[in-house]
């Protein structure tokens, strides 16, 4: 299924009225009263806002601190928009460039406005519904929960695998957060990492990176398994979230017990418009 990026809806005017509605980054105290502005309790996007809300990784804007008309929430690359697009111009988006943008079609025009590219991916969530199957560690190997004294050993994945600890603030929150697993090389190197990507209030989005040289070989699964285990002992259901185009993902997704729910699209945006052609 390919990706391609949608046409941006023609520019304002110039003589077109002047409208102030620029995103600004709120402080924690504005945010428990911003809660209601995004879906809670649920798979998927729904976990952004409640990770933010849980961890302080990530950030909370709004085009005003008081009755917001616009609020987003930020963290490792995605962002859920809520709200109402009528005042928004494209210098008020410009802070959510680059990221992948979970938004109603009504903010499709808005965005397409703000930035050069706007591509549409299309999404699958899962839930674990079913056993999964079993994954054992080739001897030798040491499958255990991440701590912190493991940061360097989660550094030194390098760049390749820096997404996967990027919701946590990086290597040291990741391997302090008590929400990861890991197989670990006699020498201690990590070939498999599975986490807890994104910590909702009912739905933990799980994630995973195997180092090349070690895949194929059910490490991963090994680690999803043993991290689901504890998603269920704290109350919590294991979800997944992947591209459609993702077929690895897809297939470890399903030994691991998890089952589609639902399909959806995010859009990956470029850099903002540059100024010279909003005032062309």
């Amino acid at each position: 299924m390919a990706r391609t990026p949608l046409a941006r809806p023609p520019l304002s005017h110039p003589s077109s009225p002047v409208r102030e509605a620029l995103m600004l980054q709120l402080s924690p105290d504005h945010l428990p009263a911003l809660t209601r502005w995004f879906p809670a309790g649920g798979p998927g996007p729904a976990t952004v806002a409640e990770h933010v809300l849980a961890t302080g990784v990530g950030s909370w804007w709004a085009d005003r601190a008081v009755q917001p008309r616009v609020v987003a929430a930020s963290c490792a690359g995605h962002v859920v928009l809520r709200g109402s697009p009528d005042e928004l111009t494209p210098e008020g988006l410009a802070p959510l460039a680059g990221n992948r943008i979970d938004a109603p079609g009504r903010f499709l025009p808005a965005l397409g406005a703000a930035f050069e590219r706007l591509t549409p991916w299309e999404r699958m969530v899962w839930t674990r519904q079913a056993e999964p199957q079993p994954a054992t560690v080739p001897l030798g190997f040491v499958l255990r929960r991440l701590e912190a004294a493991d940061t360097d050993a989660v550094q030194a994945l390098g760049s390749d695998a820096a997404w996967i600890s990027a919701s946590w603030g990086g290597p040291l929150g990741l391997a302090a957060s008590g929400h990861g697993w890991a197989v670990f090389s006699r020498k201690g190197r990590v070939l498999a990492v599975a986490c807890t990507y994104l910590r909702g209030s009912r739905y933990e989005d799980v994630a995973v990176f195997t180092v090349p040289d070690h895949r194929r070989h059910r490490l991963a699964l090994a680690c999803v398994n043993a991290l689901c285990e504890d998603i269920v002992a704290r109350g919590r259901v294991p979800s997944w979230n992947c591209s459609v185009l993702n077929r690895a993902s897809r297939l470890l997704a399903w030994y691991a017990g998890f089952r589609l729910v639902r399909e959806y699209v995010h859009y990956a945006v470029g850099s903002p418009v540059s100024h010279d052609r909003l005032s062309a």
